[in-house]
């Protein structure tokens, strides 16, 4: 299968500081990856290029046949990328539904398509599908403000579902979970990536989390890839234990 995303010698400097320093990445449009890397090591500084967040010192980002390289994030958005940063943004007065309707209304207000992933069912039908994907179905008339802080951050991936994305960033999604959550969470993701066929990156710091979604790992440092592979072979290599995991966890 051809290249999905396709990110070509990118880079970002902010002023002598290379967050992002030549970068090199590719995905399928059926794949599903976890990046992992230290603190400050240019993660969250590679989905702001991504999404149009930050403007490249060099490089270029495609998505399919479209450049997103020097695109505005709205315009990114339209075109099926959807972000989850990793503190949950929700209206705690609505209820879960309401909340899942506001970003219905937005993303049918941007283009008009009628689908939660293209060709999908109608409004109505999109809601309930959304909350079936991310587990609230039985809290649908809750007020967000009461949910856990978990239960959060799945109507946040509801939120972004609703947009209708074909390739979905999340920054940290289990950060501050229990471990029930995150292993609720893994399932989540694996769904959505299996039964709803939709491309995925994923940022964390949970190494069981990582092992357990058993998927492609890339290993970021000083805003470089250092690694790319199946988490086993990743977690062996000397270079990600000395830069991330670290000899005891080896």
């Amino acid at each position: 299968m051809a290249d999905f995303l396709r990110i070509e010698g990118l880079a970002k400097d902010f002023g002598g500081v290379h967050a992002v320093a030549g970068l090199d990445l590719t995905l399928r449009a059926d794949e599903l990856m976890t990046l992992i890397g230290p603190n400050g090591c240019g993660k969250t500084t590679l989905f702001n290029l991504i999404t149009g967040v930050l403007r490249p010192t060099a490089g270029s980002v495609r998505l399919g046949e479209h450049d997103l390289t020097h695109l505005p994030s709205h315009r990114i958005a339209r075109l099926g990328v959807g972000r989850k940063f990793q503190v949950p943004s929700v209206y705690d007065d609505l209820s879960v539904e309401e909340n899942l309707d506001v970003a219905l209304h937005a993303a049918a207000g941007r283009d008009g398509l009628s689908g939660l992933w293209r060709g999908g069912p109608p409004p109505l039908g999109r809601r309930v599908e959304i909350l079936d994907a991310v587990r609230l179905a039985d809290r649908r008339q809750v007020e967000a403000g009461q949910l856990s802080h978990g239960q959060k951050q799945w109507l946040e991936i509801g939120m972004v579902l609703a947009t209708r994305p074909r390739l979905v960033l999340l920054d940290e999604p289990t950060a501050g979970m229990t471990r029930g959550e995150t292993l609720a969470t893994v399932e989540l993701i694996k769904s959505l990536h299996r039964e709803h066929g939709l491309a995925l990156i994923v940022i964390e710091h949970d190494m069981h989390f990582v092992e357990t979604l058993d998927c492609r790992v890339a290993v970021m440092t000083a805003g470089r890839l250092i690694a790319d592979g199946a988490f086993a072979d990743v977690r062996g290599l000397e270079a990600v234990r000395q830069a991330y995991l670290g000899e005891a966890h080896a």
